[in-house]
């Protein structure tokens, strides 16, 4: 079988898993394998298609996808028109990958810088709990990622929780800026949210979000975030910047992170370790065939 065949048929088969992966309910018991898993699924779709397109235009120099390319600027003008085009896609695909993560990285970042400006006027410099306090009625808290992240929550946040319901959502947002799910989210969000990518968008969010609330019950109780969580979905709440994290967002999301905290199920030892493997195996495997003769 032919490399770029090889190639082509990863990319047409991660359509079908990552749709599968997008309905899977077995992932919120472990949403860090479930991440690394969306995570190898999506360079795992970009090696192999942009790898079947580059091989197949460089079939006929006989050395693969890694090795044609070196041999391009001396044989490459032998190459049949099909053959051209091909090769033209790949690199288009290539520069539209890269470059709409780069623009939606800088977008991030210069909303971001907006953000914290704007908060050095309007938050109280006195902190509490470690985190920023925004003069605002309805209940807000959220995580503005980068080196130096900032925790808000506003007043009505404050009336709203007891001291336990507080801890457990600073919990949770100090677990986003650790773990920095912000350059999680990034490469997804770098895509058009168009119908599929849309569902895949918010099963990953979904997974951080879980994952955030694992961090925060190494401090406090899962009822204890689960009442936050509630309290947040049932009283006025104020719309995060689109530059943060935001510890809650729709009420089905929600519920299932709430029925999740107060039911928890054991983690799937086998799924986890197959997840594990496959995620190897994804990454490996366009790659392999990348430097196949």
């Amino acid at each position: 079988m032919s490399t770029w065949v090889a190639l082509t048929i990863i990319a047409l088969a991660t359509v079908p898993a990552a749709e599968l992966l997008s309905r899977a309910k077995w992932t919120w018991r472990t949403p860090r394998t479930g991440i690394l898993l969306w995570q190898a699924l999506g360079l795992a779709w970009g090696l192999a298609s942009i790898g079947a397109l580059v091989g197949f235009a460089l079939a006929p120099l006989g050395r693969g996808v890694l090795h044609g390319l070196f041999l391009l600027p001396d044989d490459g003008l032998h190459l049949s028109l099909p053959r051209q085009l091909a090769l033209l896609a790949g690199m288009a695909l290539t520069g539209s990958l890269i470059g709409s993560l780069l623009l939606s990285g800088f977008r991030v970042v210069r909303a971001r810088a907006r953000h914290r400006a704007l908060l050095r006027l309007i938050a109280d410099r006195g902190r509490r709990k470690g985190a920023l306090v925004v003069d605002h009625p309805d209940a807000a808290a959220y995580c503005v990622p980068g080196m130096r992240s900032k925790i808000v929550i506003s007043a009505g946040t404050l009336e709203l929780l007891d001291d336990g319901e507080l801890e457990a959502v600073l919990a949770h947002e100090l677990a986003h800026a650790r773990e920095r799910h912000d350059l999680v989210l990034l490469p997804f969000t770098s895509l058009p949210r168009i119908g599929f990518v849309g569902r895949i968008l918010d099963s990953v969010a979904l997974l951080i979000e879980m994952r955030a609330d694992d961090r925060a019950l190494r401090h406090r109780s899962p009822k204890e975030l689960a009442k936050a969580l509630l309290r947040f979905a049932t009283a006025p709440s104020a719309s995060a910047p689109s530059c943060a994290l935001a510890v809650a967002h729709e009420g089905g999301a929600v519920m299932a992170r709430v029925q999740r905290l107060l039911n928890p199920e054991p983690r799937p030892t086998l799924a986890r370790s197959a997840a594990l493997l496959c995620s190897l195996l994804l990454v490996l495997g366009p790659l392999g065939l990348w430097t196949l003769y």
